[in-house]
């Protein structure tokens, strides 16, 4: 069976999962975790790739990130290139370290966000490599410590994973910690590594109960979220452009496009960017992404980014435009 293509655009929420072949390790030691944890840093400062949460295992890791301007494959084909070469080198092996291609799922920020950060800064604790949350704070090879303040990385946005936890800087760190704290004794979360239908109901139970009531919905083993997300990326990822242009004037034809709307209806861009919920702004806001979609095939990330909502906002309002 053919691979699916990836699914991404600047700014899509990704879920990555690194395995080494043959589940053999890929991560030997503190030397090896530092090299990985500081060309990924550096590659994300580099790129725009914005990381949200991470763990390193022995024989896998976990990457919750936004793909930046360039996208998933290139940051990813140099962090993993650059780091099996090293790794060879240091251990004096060859051949190959990775499976021939990790794993990436493209997540709905609204219903998955917090719970991802808690899944993947768990890990070391499931497996027994930390045995609470005092030592998880301190465990360097994981983001829980730099979000709870016990250590630093610029690189990792930090900031944004706290604004989901309060307005203080001090009470999102607490909230943080207990929302995590609350997950211990969850276990091992399927639903949370991979796509499709299953996962992104949280079981087969549920599946079973939607047969049961007729109800159907659109899945994607690519894709972790609600029906109406995975129409709208889908279609996205589909769609031929009705007009290309080169990256660097897009951001420019976007802006243009946006600000002559805003003209037109005589609303300030500010408002529209400001999350007003005015009848005439949200109305304004819905036409300019369903116009950026439809007439230039501009990714849902990027109309996000551009109108600043979120991914998820962008493919409600879109959804309901459609639906009504």
């Amino acid at each position: 069976m053919p691979r699916q293509a990836r699914l991404d655009a600047p700014g899509t929420l990704h879920h990555v999962i690194i395995r080494g072949i043959e589940k053999r390790s890929i991560l030997s030691g503190d030397t090896d975790r530092e090299d990985f944890v500081s060309r990924m840093g550096g590659l994300a400062s580099e790129t725009g790739t914005r990381i949200f949460a991470w763990a390193l295992m022995s024989n896998h890791a976990h990457v919750f990130l936004g793909s930046g301007p360039a996208g998933l494959p290139g940051f990813m084909r140099r962090l993993l290139t650059g780091y099996a070469v090293s790794y060879n080198l240091r251990h004096k092996r060859h051949g190959h370290l990775f499976q021939n291609r990790y794993k990436s799922i493209v997540c709905e920020e609204d219903a998955y966000f917090k719970e991802l950060i808690r899944y993947i800064h768990l890990n070391p604790v499931r497996a027994g490599i930390v045995k609470d949350l005092a030592e998880l704070d301190q465990y360097r090879w994981c983001g829980h410590g730099v979000v709870t303040g016990h250590a630093g990385n610029e690189w990792q946005d930090r900031d944004y994973v706290l604004r989901w936890f309060g307005k203080r800087e001090g009470d999102a760190r607490r909230a943080y910690r207990r929302y995590v704290e609350e997950g211990l004794g969850q276990g091992r979360r399927p639903e949370l590594v991979g796509g499709g239908l299953i996962r992104s109901k949280g079981g087969w139970s549920e599946v079973v109960s939607m047969r049961r009531t007729g109800l159907k919905e659109r899945s994607d083993e690519r894709i972790l979220g609600s029906g109406d997300f995975v129409n709208e990326i889908i279609r996205e990822a589909d769609a031929k452009q009705r007009l290309r242009f080169p990256d660097r004037e897009r951001s420019e034809i976007i802006e243009q496009y946006i600000k002559g709307k805003c003209r037109k209806q005589g609303i300030n861009i500010k408002e529209v960017r400001a999350g007003s919920r005015r009848p005439e702004v949200s109305k304004l806001r819905r036409q300019i992404a369903m116009g950026l979609l439809d007439a230039y095939g501009v990714p849902l990330a990027e109309i996000a980014r551009h109108l600043g909502v979120t991914t998820s906002a962008i493919s409600k309002m879109l959804s309901r435009s459609r639906s009504g």
